[in-house]
């Protein structure tokens, strides 16, 4: 009897994560099974054959995605290939849905089963990817409970099984241990920076959070910063953006210490929001990407919120300062201005909590583990 096989493709940081937590709860179920496909090193330890490592084309926005145009072709040929030599029983897509939605035709030529785990971002823009994804998948597997109501309410299967981020988003120490362990005073007020996990976010957002900060310094006496550097990230990066800043500043690499020391964060567009809000803190988002890209997304836009922190509340939970708007004079005013309003920051946390609760319970992986087991027995 030929043995089981189950082909992931994931892509970025994001998809290599999950992609391993999948993997792993996979072969809890079954230490036989083969899993292969595309991700990174996450999953490779995880058991999975990996044909092409995507974290080496961590790439970003329509510009930059265009620059790379034949070498994404030349992985579509490869990934196809390796689809008619393994024939697997069940293929899952991991979110990356501009690569992934073109794989999944030559999926459904195949008639192989389909499962789509992390779903594109659809409800805040590409809406007409929902009929694409009604004609090729099988089952959609989402993390957010607003989705699957969305899909069924286009004849779509799907299931809600939690976030996985809930069960990852642990500090590795209590605040006070952080405090005494980087010997940073327990009076001072403390912002933490995250510009992101891509090298052109940081680019992009890094000179304009350190900017905030220098002014927040002018109006904040007794403030301290940390700033999270994401470990695949080049050290020279930082070091030449920091070179010539006149605040000393602590540079970390677990994101998680970074946001459980903060009594403020300053964070960019993404799943570091929704981190941000499982710990609790208090924040601000910013994002800004080259103006043809903005340019290009923006009358795509069909929400009122980048931040997914205020996607999952429906409402404006956290100030939100996006491309032209990210300016370090109004985002330091208005940081200044909450800091300065114990009010407001406790309202905030109270809705944070509201948010996290939305996010379902521990367990995300292994619920959409034996969901996808059960589709290749």
């Amino acid at each position: 009897m030929k043995e089981k096989t189950i082909f992931i493709v994931a892509g970025e940081s994001s998809g290599d994560l999950h992609g391993s937590r999948l993997a792993k709860a996979i072969k809890k179920l079954d230490p036989e099974i083969k899993i292969c496909g595309t991700g990174g090193s996450l999953m490779q330890t995880s058991g999975v054959e990996i044909y092409y490592n995507f974290l080496e084309l961590a790439v970003v926005g329509f510009w930059e995605v265009l620059k790379n145009l034949g070498k994404f072709r030349s992985i579509f040929k490869l990934l196809v290939k390796k689809l008619e030599e393994v024939k697997p029983d069940l293929v899952v897509l991991i979110d990356y849905p501009g690569f992934n939605l073109r794989f999944a035709k030559e999926v459904k030529r195949r008639n192989i089963k389909l499962v789509y785990y992390i779903s594109p971002q659809v409800w805040a823009w590409g809406r007409k990817r929902i009929r694409l994804i009604k004609r090729l998948v099988d089952k959609m597997i989402v993390i957010f409970k607003f989705e699957e109501g969305l899909y069924k309410s286009y004849g779509i299967d799907a299931v809600f099984v939690g976030h996985p981020l809930l069960d990852m988003v642990k500090p590795s120490q209590t605040k006070n241990a952080l405090l005494e362990k980087y010997k940073i005073d327990y009076s001072k007020k403390i912002i933490s920076l995250l510009p992101g996990s891509r090298e052109m976010e940081i680019r992009r957002h890094l000179p304009i959070l350190l900017e905030t900060a220098k002014l927040i310094s002018q109006k904040i006496p007794d403030v301290e910063f940390t700033i999270s550097r994401a470990p695949h990230l080049p050290n020279g990066l930082f070091s030449s953006l920091l070179s010539n800043f006149p605040i000393s500043v602590l540079v970390l690499e677990n994101s998680y210490d970074c946001i459980e020391l903060a009594d403020f964060v300053l964070v960019s567009s993404g799943t570091a929001t929704l981190e941000t809000a499982i710990l609790g803190k208090p924040m601000l988002i910013i994002y800004k990407t080259s103006f043809l890209t903005w340019l290009i997304i923006k009358p795509q836009i069909k929400i009122p919120y980048v931040g997914m922190v205020n996607i999952v509340a429906k409402e404006e939970v956290v100030p939100e300062f996006v491309q032209y708007k990210a300016r370090p004079e109004k985002i330091s005013q208005k940081v200044t201005e909450l800091l300065n309003n114990p009010e407001e920051l406790k309202k905030m946390k109270e809705k944070l909590e509201m948010v996290k609760n939305r996010l379902g319970t521990l367990g995300a992986a292994e619920r959409a583990a034996k969901i996808v087991y059960e589709m290749v027995l």
